[in-house]
C-alpha cells in the first residue's frame, strides 16, 4: 500500500485549511466578542448556513430528492424544535433533525 495519495491529501487538502483556522484564532483572540465586526460576521455566517439548509430541504441533491418535501419541513421544524428545546444545542438539533428525517424516509420515502 502506496502513502503518496494520503500524504497528498494531507498537505493539498487538510493543512492549508488547517492554516487559516489557526491563524484565524490567533488573529482573533483580542477581539471582543460584541465588537460590531464579529457581530457583522457571526450574521453573515449564520445567513450562509440558512441558505444551504434552506436550498437543501427545498431543492434537495441525490436520494434525499425521494423524500417528501413535508417530511423534509418536518424534520427542519424538528430540528430547530430541538435546539431550542435544549439549551440551544446544534448537536441536539442536527440529531433530531436527522432522526425525523430517516423515520421519514423509511415510512414515506424511497
Amino acid at each position: 500500500m502506496t502513502m503518496e495519495p494520503y500524504l497528498a491529501l494531507l498537505l493539498l487538502g487538510v493543512l492549508p485549511s488547517e492554516m487559516w483556522r489557526w491563524i484565524g484564532i490567533l488573529v482573533g483572540r483580542g477581539l471582543d466578542e460584541e465588537s460590531e465586526i464579529i457581530l457583522w460576521v457571526r450574521a453573515v455566517a449564520t445567513a450562509l448556513v440558512a441558505a444551504v439548509v434552506a436550498r437543501i430541504v427545498l431543492i434537495p441533491p441525490g436520494a434525499l430528492a425521494a423524500v417528501p418535501l413535508w417530511v423534509r419541513l418536518v424534520a427542519l421544524a424538528g430540528g430547530v424544535g430541538a435546539f431550542y428545546g435544549i439549551r440551544r444545542s446544534a448537536f441536539a438539533g442536527v440529531l433530531v433533525g436527522e432522526a425525523i428525517l430517516v423515520i421519514g424516509m423509511l415510512a414515506f420515502g424511497g
